[in-house]
């Protein structure tokens, strides 16, 4: 079976770029090729796809005012101002503005 690509959205956040920056210590001090890090960002990248469609059964609401939207190369990005976050019935969280991109789980051409 072949490699799938996954998004590598999740590079951006605190944790992924905790591990680009290790990655790039890395290789700055000779002790991994550029190689072995893209392989290790791959599996980043499915690891935490696969983690976060299989465990997390979280629920969250949120309501805003939609600010801007758009759909490109089967992305959709969001931004939201005056936004509230509600996570299982807890507590209200605000944010003044929030960016949201999602992608589709099945790329074009897969079953």
């Amino acid at each position: 079976m072949a490699d799938l690509k996954y998004y590598e959205l999740y590079r951006r956040s605190s944790l992924g770029g905790a591990l680009t920056d290790t990655l790039d210590q890395l290789i700055t001090d000779r002790r991994i090729e550029p190689q072995l890090a893209m392989k290790i960002l791959m599996n980043f990248d499915k690891a935490i796809a696969e983690v976060l469609a299989d465990k997390v059964k979280a629920r969250l609401t949120f309501k805003g005012h939609l600010d801007t939207y758009r759909f490109c190369d089967e992305v959709w990005t969001f931004i939201i101002k005056d936004i509230n976050f509600k996570l299982d019935n807890t507590n209200t969280i605000h944010a003044d503005k929030v960016k949201i991109v999602s992608c589709n789980t099945k790329r074009p051409g897969e079953a």
